[in-house]
């Protein structure tokens, strides 16, 4: 290793990534350890929390592989990279293991398993910020951005057919790249505002979810209009009416008076010649509208008993059968909050030593620390994550090359939409689609690949001219 590559080193994060390995595996300790081991070196080798040990070395190992690689490497061979990973995303729908319903696992024996996945977020990565770092390439020309979108496109496709949408959604991450390179903000305001549309159809009659787009759109209308307030005022009392209107199940009468008054403001603006204003009002209505029946329709006529069960969890928990679909989040829920302040002690969680969240070594890491560590120890693991993050983000704005300030963003990218679902499902915040917790989470893939991730970093870091 280079002296010039050991003194510029970014201690901080390597620091943080150390704290947060170790931390890790003491806590997969706490979960798993008395999981199947009955004593001796070998069956603490075949044991979770030998096997992630093992994952660990080799992760360190690995870690300190990528800093030595000569940093114009990663550029160099981005797009091999890139298209291996492709390969294996084809492979392993022919090859690889099923894993409770997906297929997204090559099985080596031994209990030894690597998930493709995992190591199409970093090949991406580093493509994407390989082409928007080229010099002919500009986010601003609508060629650009096609391209820079399929880079998502090609492997989050191949990841849908395993099928595992978890993993699928990592990949929108890196539109937070996208942006910082000019990426209009537009396109994320129409994706958050489609994606709350969806979520809205899947569990409420699409009747109420128009009515309500209807009232959002009569809303715009009436702010770009003269004497707001008088306006506003009977704005007031139609909402008032129609909500007394469907309290008393007169959804649909409401629903056709609501269109019609929308119809009304929309004829109104466009004599006074807002053309412009009522086609985006109406256009965001109507495709509004079809998607909350599509959402719906795919809920009730789509959808597996099981999938409906996660989505009813996330969205409507009260209405899930507590014994079954949302015993886990309700489980989760306790095990966080009886840690109280200072938690139970090492060791010492009833719900962590007694397994009574499933999953919890892996996707429910996170019970782990609340009970055991406390609202201290929670908001310790969070202050780490959070200044992993803050830092990457001023080790990328610090780089003079545009390859390694798109490549840092990507690992911040990543890693906040990890950090931010799975914390999310363990509080029922975000739906439980199976995204581990970076670090912590048992899972070789996992931990090799974000260990690849940093070690390129601060290769890159070290190197950076």
């Amino acid at each position: 290793m280079p002296s010039r590559s050991r003194n510029n080193i970014d201690w901080i994060i390597l620091s943080i990534y150390l704290a947060l390995v170790f931390i890790g595996w003491t806590m997969i300790y706490t979960v798993g350890y008395g999981e199947g081991y009955a004593g001796g070196f070998f069956a603490f080798l075949d044991n979770p929390v030998g096997k992630q040990l093992i994952w660990v070395l080799i992760s360190l190992a690995v870690l300190f592989i990528s800093f030595s690689i000569d940093a114009k490497f990663w550029r160099t061979f981005a797009n091999i990279i890139y298209v291996s990973c492709l390969v294996l995303l084809v492979a392993v729908l022919i090859f690889g293991k099923t894993i409770k319903g997906a297929t997204s696992w090559f099985d080596f024996g031994g209990g030894i398993t690597l998930q493709p996945s995992e190591f199409a977020k970093f090949g991406t990565m580093v493509a994407l910020a390989s082409y928007l770092s080229a010099y002919a390439n500009n986010l601003k020309t609508l060629k650009s951005k096609l391209y820079a979108i399929s880079f998502l496109l090609a492997p989050m496709l191949l990841i849908l057919l395993q099928p595992d949408a978890g993993s699928t959604l990592v990949f929108l991450s890196f539109f937070i790249v996208l942006y910082r390179e000019g990426f209009s903000g537009n396109v994320f305001v129409v994706g958050l505002s489609a994606a709350a549309i969806l979520a809205a159809g899947l569990v409420n009659p699409p009747p109420l979810v128009v009515l309500a787009l209807a009232a959002i759109g009569a809303f715009f209308l009436i702010w770009n209009t003269n004497k707001r307030l008088y306006w506003f005022a009977g704005f007031i009392l139609l909402v008032t009416a129609g909500i007394i209107g469907v309290k008393n199940e007169q959804t649909n009468l409401i629903l056709a008076s609501a269109l019609s008054i929308l119809t009304g403001l929309c004829v109104f603006q466009w004599v006074k010649k807002k053309q412009r204003l009522v086609s985006l009002v109406a256009g965001a209505v109507v495709i509004g509208s079809v998607l909350a029946i599509a959402s719906n329709f795919a809920y009730e006529h789509i959808l597996k008993r099981h999938q409906q069960e996660r989505i009813l969890v996330w969205l409507k928990p009260s209405e899930a059968d507590p014994q079954g679909a949302a015993y886990n989040l309700n489980h989760s829920k306790m095990a966080i909050a009886s840690g109280g302040l200072s938690g139970k002690g090492f060791l010492e969680g009833s719900f962590t030593q007694g397994n009574f969240v499933p999953e919890q070594i892996t996707d429910f890491i996170f019970c782990a620390v609340g009970e055991e560590q406390g609202f201290i120890g929670t908001i310790f693991i969070l202050s780490l994550f959070l200044g992993m993050m803050w830092r990457i983000i001023v080790v990328a704005e610090r780089q003079r090359s545009d390859f390694n300030r798109l490549y840092a963003y990507g690992v911040a990218s990543v890693l906040f939409i990890h950090f931010f679902i799975n914390i999310g499902m363990t509080m029922g915040l975000m739906p439980i689609i199976g995204i581990p917790l970076p670090f912590l989470s048992k899972g070789g893939s996992s931990l090799l690949v974000f260990s690849i991730m940093i070690g390129v970093l601060l290769k890159l870091d070290a190197q950076r001219t």
